[in-house]
């Protein structure tokens, strides 16, 4: 059960939503096609190479198609998985760095939500508990859990452009 004061600061964040959404948010038939054709890829920082990929290409099953070297800095590896419709999902590391451990911050990565059809969410969901990695779900079609570094990760069962059953694109 939620406090009046969390009540009351749900119902003023409410309202900003409601001015923000009259404000910015057009119809989908009004709105303007983007200028992006989609995300290249998204990238990360990993401490281990290798148990990187044990977990992406192995656990989640998601390909690994490249491994190069770092060009901003000599001796570190940058490396790339497919995950699914021409997206990537790339790493770094830093050798030497001490980088520290993930942490969210302003302007930081808080989740990366990954679609995948729902037989393979239940497939997924089944290997990631095998692999002892700890799961909460949610609403059924989400699954949120943390990479061997830390990094948020949400697989939802949605199809691409849905959320919860709603359009958001």
């Amino acid at each position: 059960m939620s406090t009046a004061a969390e009540q009351e600061r749900s119902q003023k964040f409410e309202q900003q939503r409601d001015r923000l959404r009259a404000e910015h948010l057009k119809p989908a038939d009004a709105r303007p096609a983007s200028s992006a054709r989609g995300l290249h890829h998204t990238a990360l920082v990993s401490s281990d190479v290798e148990r990187t990929i044990r977990f992406y290409q192995d656990v989640l099953e998601f390909p690994l198609t490249e491994l190069i070297e770092n060009r901003d800095y000599p001796g570190s590896s940058h490396f790339f998985f497919d995950i699914g419709n021409s997206n990537l999902l790339a790493f770094f590391d830093f050798p030497g760095l001490d980088v520290g451990p993930y942490r969210e911050v302003l302007g930081g990565l808080h989740h990366i939500a990954i679609s995948v059809e729902p037989r393979k969410w239940e497939h997924l969901r089944r290997k990631l508990i095998d692999a002892g990695v700890e799961l909460i779900e949610h609403s059924e079609v989400s699954l949120y859990f943390r990479d061997p570094d830390g990094a948020r990760l949400e697989l939802i069962a949605d199809p691409l452009g849905e959320m919860y059953g709603s359009h958001v694109l």
